[in-house]
């Protein structure tokens, strides 16, 4: 039981460290939101890699089935977190979109951990951050380059070249 604790406690450790800085953000899906989606997975990653070692009579018994319809449902929690910025629907864009990326993501590395794969859960992890952190200053650094010399439209005539 100490591998199963270790992997659980591992992906609460992984998913808490990015749910803490959506949390600093301000984020609607924030560190126990991170945490539970994260340990979710990793259980049931965990629970579909034991039934293998529980039920080796069953032929065709196959752990990616669960780990398949783990990555399916979390698609539809994340669809919850996406929102129109004007709900009327003239103009604006949408947010929230990080923001059901992560919750994808933090699913991964439960699967991930789930599995056994901490090193691909851990510098995964810490591609995220450095995403998080040269992402938003580059994102800040090119909207305000974008406000000084704004892009010029493309035009019709344009694509033919």
């Amino acid at each position: 039981y100490e591998t199963i604790i270790f992997r659980l406690l591992f992906t609460m450790l992984l998913s808490g460290l990015i749910g803490i800085e959506r949390e600093y953000h301000g984020k609607p899906a924030g560190l126990r939101t991170n945490i539970v989606v994260g340990l979710a997975a990793a259980l049931m990653t965990i629970t579909s890699v034991r039934s293998m070692e529980i039920f080796p009579q069953v032929v065709g018994l196959d752990p990616t089935r669960i780990v398949s319809t783990i990555v399916t449902g979390i698609g539809f929690i994340g669809a919850g977190a996406i929102l129109r910025k004007n709900p009327s629907g003239s103009g604006g864009g949408v947010i929230g979109l990080t923001t059901a990326a992560t919750l994808w993501l933090v699913t991964g590395l439960g699967i991930a951990v789930g599995m056994g794969f901490y090193f691909e859960a851990l510098f995964t992890t810490a591609l995220i951050f450095f995403t998080f952190i040269l992402g938003t200053k580059l994102v800040d650094w090119t909207r305000s380059y974008a406000k000084a010399y704004p892009p010029k439209p493309i035009l019709e005539e344009d694509l033919d070249d």
